[in-house]
C-alpha cells in the first residue's frame, strides 16, 4: 500500500509537451436547442450577416451581464391548512355547526350595533381635520366593546397578553406584524388608534364607516404623491398629543406569520419612537393566517373551532439613534429585526408585489404559482422597477405558455416577441438564460428585462433608434420604415415570410392601432419589451453610426 498514495495523485494520462496545435470542441447540449447557424448549415444556407465577437447583445448600452439570485423556498403567503384534513377536524366542524350559527348571529348583531353607534358618533361632525371631540370618543366605546364581542364570536374567548402598551407620549407610533384581519379588530378595541389603510377600505360596507371614525389615513400604495401625503399625515398626527397613537402594519399585507417580509418606510420616516407589537396564533389543526385563502373560507373555519388562540406581546419601545442621524431604512431594519427575533423567524425581501404576482399566476392556473415570486423589495431597490411594471412583465411571460415547472422555451419566447430564429435572437434569449439550460424562468426574464431598462443609455438608445427608423422625419414610423430598419438583423427570408414578420413586429409597436408608430408608441413598446432594443444595436447593423452618438 505504500505506493498506492503516489498512484492516486499520478495523472492517468501523462501530459507530453507537443508543438501540435490543440483542438477544442464546444458542445451545446441544451435540450431541444438548435442554433440558427446550425440550422443554416444543415440546409445549405449561408448566414452572411455580421456577427459581433461579443455574446452580449446589449453591450452597446454598457451592460456587462447580470446575475439572478437563488429562489427562496419559503412562501410567506401560504396558508398551511387550506383544506379540511383529518377525522378530528371533520368531527369538530360537525359538532360546531350549531355553535357557528349562534356565533354568526352574534357577529352580525355586534356589527350592526357598532355601526349604528359609529354613525351616531360621526353625526354632524364636519371638522374632521382636527382630533375627534372627547364626547364622540366616549360614544365610540360602544363600538369598541362590540369589536371585542366580534372577536369572541370568532372563537377568541380570551387573548393572552405580554407586556404593556407604552403611553402615547412615549411612543406615538405602533407597528405590528400582520397575519389576519383579526389584528385590526383587536387593536381597535385595545388602543383605538389612527390607522393607515388602503383607499379601497373606505368603500367596505359597515367597516368603511367604522374606520372613518378612527380618522384613518388613506394611502394608494401605487401613487407616489399619495404615499408622500400619507407620510405627512403620519407626522402631523404623531406630533400632536390630541390625536390617538398611529398604528401601521409596515409589511403592507398579511402573511402566514412564519416570516417577516420587507417593511414599508411610512412609519419610520417621521423619526418618532415606535413600539413594536408581535401577534401570534398558536395552532395545531387550523392555520388562522389570511394567506392565499379566501375570506369566506377562513371565516367559516374560525366559526367552527372550539377556541382560537391568540397572543399579543408588546415589545420595548425603539427610538431613533440620538448620537447620529438615522435614516428610515436603518430604523426599519432595527425594528424588523426586533419583531423577527421575538417571533423567532427570518425577514425576507418579499413584499405586497410578490402577493400580486402570486395571485396573477394563480389566476392563470399555473401549477406552481409560488415560483413566480421574486422578492419584489429587492427588485425595486436594485432596478427601480415598480410592482405594476413587474405584473406587466409577468403577463408577457405567461403569454409564452410556461411549462408546469414555470419555464419558457426558446420558440415560445420568439413567438411572443415576434422574433424569427437567427443569430441575434438566439443571443437575446441566451442573455437571459443565465444557467444555459435552454429554458428561462420568470425571475430570469424579469431580472434580464429590468437590467436592460436600468442601463443609463437605454432611454437615449430608444430615442436614437426611433430617429434612425423615422427616415422621412415626419415623427412617425411606417411599416415600410420599420422593415427597412430591422432588415439588417433579420435572416434571409422569402418575400411572404418577410412581409409576415414585419407586419407582426409593426403591430407590436403600433399600440394604438392607428397604422403608424409614434415616438410614444415606440418608447412604450420598448419599455414593455426592453429586450427588443437589441434589434437596433449598431453592433449588428453595418454602416450605422448610432453607437458613436450614444457614446
Amino acid at each position: 500500500m505504500a505506493g498506492t498514495g503516489a498512484d492516486l495523485i499520478t495523472p492517468l494520462i501523462s501530459s507530453q509537451p507537443s508543438d501540435q496545435p490543440e483542438l477544442i470542441l464546444t458542445v451545446d447540449d441544451r435540450p431541444g436547442f438548435e442554433s440558427f447557424s446550425d440550422h443554416c448549415s444543415s440546409n445549405g444556407t449561408k448566414a452572411d450577416h455580421t456577427q459581433p465577437e461579443s455574446d452580449n447583445p446589449f453591450e452597446f448600452l454598457g451592460s456587462g451581464g447580470f446575475s439572478v439570485p437563488g429562489t427562496p423556498t419559503v412562501d410567506p403567503f401560504r396558508n398551511n391548512t387550506p383544506k379540511i384534513d383529518g377525522v378530528y377536524e371533520w368531527f369538530k366542524i360537525l359538532v360546531c355547526v350549531p355553535i357557528a350559527a349562534i356565533r354568526l348571529v352574534l357577529f352580525g348583531l355586534c356589527l350592526l350595533v357598532g355601526y349604528l353607534a359609529t354613525k351616531f358618533a360621526l353625526q354632524g361632525w364636519k371638522d374632521k381635520q382636527n382630533p375627534m371631540p372627547k364626547w364622540r370618543c366616549r360614544v365610540m366605546w360602544v363600538t369598541r366593546i362590540c369589536s371585542r364581542c366580534i372577536l369572541f364570536s370568532f372563537g377568541y374567548h380570551w387573548i393572552k397578553r405580554r407586556g404593556r402598551p407604552a403611553s402615547r407620549e412615549t411612543a406615538p407610533i405602533v407597528v405590528s406584524n400582520h397575519v389576519s384581519y383579526i389584528e385590526p379588530i383587536f387593536f381597535f378595541y385595545e388602543l383605538f388608534p389612527t390607522i393607515v389603510a388602503s383607499e379601497s377600505h373606505d368603500s367596505l360596507p359597515f367597516v368603511g364607516t367604522i374606520i372613518r371614525a378612527m380618522q384613518v389615513i388613506y394611502v394608494n400604495r401605487f401613487s407616489q404623491s399619495s404615499r408622500k401625503q400619507a407620510v405627512n399625515e403620519i407626522k402631523k398626527k404623531a406630533s400632536c398629543e390630541r390625536y390617538p397613537r398611529v398604528l401601521l402594519f409596515p409589511e403592507g399585507t398579511t402573511t402566514n406569520g412564519r416570516v417577516i417580509i420587507s417593511f414599508q418606510l411610512g412609519a419610520f420616516i417621521p423619526g418618532y419612537p415606535i413600539q413594536p407589537v408581535v401577534v401570534r396564533y398558536p395552532h395545531i389543526h387550523f392555520d388562522q393566517s389570511w394567506g392565499h385563502i379566501s375570506l369566506g373560507r377562513l371565516m367559516f373555519r374560525m366559526f367552527t373551532q372550539f377556541h382560537n388562540f391568540m397572543e399579543v406581546e408588546y415589545l420595548p419601545v425603539i427610538s431613533p439613534l440620538e448620537n447620529k442621524k438615522e435614516n428610515a431604512v436603518h430604523f426599519a431594519k432595527r425594528t424588523g429585526h426586533a419583531i423577527a427575533t421575538a417571533l423567532n423567524v427570518v425577514q425576507t425581501s418579499h413584499s405586497y408585489g410578490d402577493l400580486m404576482l402570486l395571485t396573477r399566476a394563480s389566476q392563470s392556473k399555473q401549477e406552481k404559482p409560488s415560483s413566480y415570486m421574486v422578492e419584489m423589495a429587492r427588485v425595486e431597490s436594485s432596478f427601480h422597477l415598480s410592482t405594476l411594471e413587474a405584473v406587466d412583465f409577468l403577463d408577457t411571460f405567461l403569454s409564452m405558455n410556461p411549462d408546469p415547472s414555470g419555464c419558457v422555451k426558446i420558440h415560445d419566447f420568439f413567438r411572443v416577441l415576434r422574433l424569427k430564429p437567427c443569430y441575434l435572437s438566439e443571443k437575446i434569449f441566451g442573455f437571459i438564460d443565465v444557467d444555459k439550460s435552454g429554458r428561462v424562468t420568470f425571475k430570469q426574464f424579469l431580472f434580464g428585462s429590468a437590467h436592460v431598462m436600468k442601463q443609463p443609455l437605454f432611454r437615449q438608445a430608444c430615442e436614437l433608434a426611433f430617429a434612425e427608423c423615422d427616415s422621412d422625419g415626419d415623427l412617425y414610423i411606417s411599416e415600410q420604415e420599420l422593415g427597412d430598419s430591422i432588415r439588417p438583423v433579420i435572416p434571409d427570408l422569402n418575400e411572404d415570410e418577410w412581409q409576415l414578420q414585419i407586419q407582426e413586429m409593426f403591430n407590436l409597436f403600433d399600440t394604438d392601432r392607428d397604422g403608424r408608430v409614434s415616438k410614444d408608441d415606440f418608447s412604450n413598446c420598448l419599455r414593455r419589451h426592453p429586450l427588443l432594443i437589441a434589434l437596433f444595436s449598431p453592433s449588428w447593423r453595418p454602416g450605422i453610426r448610432m453607437q458613436e452618438e450614444i457614446v
